[in-house]
């Protein structure tokens, strides 16, 4: 999702750059090629804000998501370590009554 919005955002961003710069105020001009009237210069301005802001917008939520995974793996790093450490002290415990009864069973 963040590379689809930055990509976007480029490309928006790169046709509002060229129209500022090519056409001509009133005639409209020639974008990248393309003879554009003054209404076709509007509605490529109007595409081009909303790719900004749909580049944005995926990039924000790009980012929320990757935080949130973040937070997630961490978590669950935590509660691994803590549950191997609890699965260690039970088997430990576990060794210790094993060797107990053994000692028992066979006096030497």
């Amino acid at each position: 999702m963040l590379v689809l919005g930055l990509v976007l955002l480029l490309l928006g961003l790169l046709a509002v750059v060229a129209a500022v710069f090519t056409s001509e105020p009133g005639t409209g001009g020639e974008l990248l090629g393309f003879d554009v009237t003054t209404f076709g210069s509007f509605v490529l301005g109007i595409a081009a804000g909303a790719a900004i802001l749909l580049g944005v917008s995926l990039m924000q939520r790009g980012t929320k998501r990757a935080v949130a995974h973040r937070r997630q793996r961490k978590e669950l790093g935590r509660q691994n370590d803590k549950l191997l450490r609890e699965q260690a002290v039970r088997d430990e415990k576990t060794v210790t009554i094993v060797d107990k009864r053994t000692h028992d069973d066979h006096p030497g």
